[in-house]
């Protein structure tokens, strides 16, 4: 089947090549008149045409594709983030092409491949562990990526991040103000930066209040998450002298997961035990007692890396930008002022 070009539409409309091409690429001025913008889109229409978009990337050297490299899709704050960045690069022309990493170095390879394959304008990602290389490898290419939530050592890209050290002192000084003093944080086993940057906000304010830290921190495995908090937890509340009153989970999977946990040990919150959370997951809604959680940006952060990211494609030598947002903590009944 022949491939309907830009010549038959000018021929339907009876206007000229160049008029055809101004009206399809919207570069419409004073000189291309109402009534050949109408001639035109009734043609296009009728003759179902649809632009050659490999003739034009090899004219413009551009695809009009940039890539998203998530951590987990499944995530409500990286599916959420997902939906932001498509929206506004489709706003700018871009479409989006997602991939979820899976926390997996060898398939955050393989994405960083495939987006190379497709020759993507630029990348947006969320890196994992051991990935470094692979973005060391997009430098050497002059391929432009940003970096959202996360960053790793050795790496000088332009990257969008909260304040985790500063939310997570002020998620720790929120709990010790309304009386908790016993205070875990349950945390993943990672090198990740930005997630031990909140493990060091945690032990940092109860060294500065003089409460206990040592053991405070309860290390979950990512890829063993309910097996680990259901172990964790029932040794602490077995405790006869060390039983946590609030407990800080730095991610919205750890808290739900100790939630459930919660729940079948037969503890009441906040009455037993207090709860924070990082992040927001519709999981919460379920649970009797609002979460009080740590609630990101995600808007401002989609928008800053889509504009951060056409910057750098449109002029590779734009200098590397480090934006540190601010997260909010917002507060519920399941951290309210402890009973005496």
């Amino acid at each position: 089947m022949k491939r309907i070009s830009i010549k038959d539409v000018a021929l339907k409309a009876g206007v000229s090549i160049a008029s055809v091409s101004y009206v399809l690429n919207n570069k419409i001025d004073s000189r291309i008149s109402k009534d050949t913008i109408e001639k035109v889109k009734k043609a296009a229409e009728e003759l179902n045409y649809r632009p050659n978009n490999v003739a034009k990337s090899l004219k413009t050297q551009r695809t009009h594709i940039i890539g998203l490299i998530v951590a987990d899709i499944a995530n409500p704050y990286f599916s959420q983030i997902a939906r932001i960045i498509e929206d506004e690069a489709n706003k700018i022309g871009y479409t989006l092409l997602i991939g979820s990493s899976d926390e997996n170095a060898e398939k955050f390879e393989s994405l960083i491949n495939m987006f190379c394959d497709r020759q993507a304008d630029g990348l947006i990602i969320a890196p994992v562990e051991n990935t470094a290389i692979h973005l060391q490898k997009l430098e050497k290419q002059k391929m432009p990526f940003v970096l959202i939530d996360r960053f790793l050592d050795n790496i000088d890209a332009s990257s969008i991040q909260i304040n985790n050290y500063e939310i997570s002192q002020k998620v720790t000084e929120h709990l010790i103000a309304n009386g908790y003093k016993n205070i875990v944080l349950v945390a993943y086993k990672t090198a990740l930066k930005h997630l031990l940057q909140r493990n060091l906000g945690f032990v940092d304010t109860l060294e500065r209040e003089k409460l206990k830290h040592q053991n405070a921190v309860l290390n979950i495995d990512k890829d063993a998450i309910d097996d680990d908090i259901n172990l964790g937890l029932d040794h602490l509340f077995q405790s006869k002298t060390q039983q946590p009153d609030a407990i800080f989970f730095t991610s919205n999977k750890l808290a739900v997961s100790g939630l459930k946990k919660l729940v079948q040990l037969s503890l009441n919150v906040p009455t037993d035990v207090a709860v924070v959370a990082f992040d927001e997951a519709e999981a919460y809604e379920l649970f009797t007692t609002p979460i009080t959680f740590v609630k990101q940006p995600l808007a401002l952060i989609g928008r800053t890396a889509v504009q951060m990211l056409n910057t750098k494609i449109s002029d590779r030598l734009t200098p590397i930008e480090h934006i540190v947002l601010e997260a909010e903590l917002r507060i519920g009944q399941s951290s309210k002022l402890k009973s005496t």
